[in-house]
């Protein structure tokens, strides 16, 4: 199946993201530990993560031109951040970094027996846009742009931008905010964590929530990512189920594993692959880069991904 939209055939970038970045420290332990114990952890380690930083150094790693806008704090952890994407040959020019600030930063305990994580986070306000701050040159330069809406009202401007432009807009959507509605009325691609659509349109079964999200928000594409069980894609009426692929040599950490889901779908739409392929994708992407410890680390090359599909 072809997608419902048409992506125009060059821009200045291919992806341009808006979004969150942020600094893990990873913490690997034997069993998630129970309340008021004590346990001894295995090793950890610090890396660049967060949701579209993370996609847009994946769809620089697979060959594609990318941007990313977002704003860093001026602390090393910030240093850490930027340094991550430019080495990754992710554009910076709109990147921004603030004075008087931290980066936001997660505490990552992950499960070695499973691979699963706990994320806990923060985000200084200050890294936060409004409506009137947000770049919106930068959301005409892409074939697509990709955003998370942790700021809601300027993720809106972003997308209106974008869509005056005949640009593709996708989103990530992992919570409910205030303005999500008007958000998603302006989204192409609108691919979700499995536990949200319950609390979105308040339907818990996958097929009819997928549903609901495209007559409602009219989404061309609506999705959930199901771990282990793969995806669930809804597009022109029909229902689209990709099982996943087994992590080569075994799940290592599932952190990141969404961003790069939907990191594989956009570069399969960029790249003219159909829906279904896309999907393939999409979940070969996140299979990869779950053989690796924190967001990152293990993002396939192009060579890697197509071996393994």
């Amino acid at each position: 199946m072809n997608f419902p939209f048409e992506i125009r055939s060059a821009n200045d970038f291919d992806a341009v993201g808006f979004g969150t970045n942020a600094v893990d420290y990873l913490i690997r332990v034997p069993q998630y530990p129970a309340f008021n114990t004590k346990l001894e952890l295995r090793n950890y380690s610090v890396a660049a993560g967060g949701e579209v930083a993370s996609s847009m150094v994946g769809l620089s790693r697979l060959g594609l031109a990318t941007c990313y806008v977002g704003r860093f704090g001026d602390d090393h952890a910030g240093t850490i951040g930027r340094s991550s994407l430019s080495d990754e040959s992710v554009d910076m020019t709109y990147a921004e970094t603030i004075s008087d600030t931290a980066t936001q930063v997660a505490f990552i305990i992950v499960d070695e027996q499973t691979g699963e994580r706990t994320v806990l986070w923060q985000r200084d306000q200050n890294l936060s846009y409004n409506a009137a701050e947000a770049p919106l040159e930068a959301a005409k330069r892409g074939r697509v742009l990709h955003l998370t809406p942790h700021d809601v009202e300027a993720c809106i401007a972003m997308a209106r931008s974008a869509k005056d432009a005949g640009v593709i807009v996708s989103a990530d959507v992992d919570n409910v905010f205030d303005g999500i509605e008007e958000l998603l009325s302006l989204v192409d691609v609108c691919i979700v964590s499995a536990d949200l659509p319950s609390r979105l349109v308040g339907i818990s079964e996958h097929d009819w929530a997928l549903k609901e999200l495209s007559l409602r928000f009219g989404c061309g594409v609506t999705g959930l990512t199901l771990g282990d069980k793969g995806s669930l894609i809804f597009c022109q009426g029909e229902m689209i189920k990709t099982p996943a692929f087994d992590v080569p040599s075994g799940c290592v950490d599932t952190t990141g594993a969404g961003d790069s889901f939907r990191c594989g779908f956009i570069f399969g739409m960029i790249t003219g692959k159909t829906v279904e392929e896309s999907a393939r994708t999409a979940n070969a992407v996140a299979a990869l880069k779950c053989r690796g410890q924190g967001a990152r680390s293990a993002l396939p090359t192009l060579a890697e991904l197509n071996a393994l599909l």
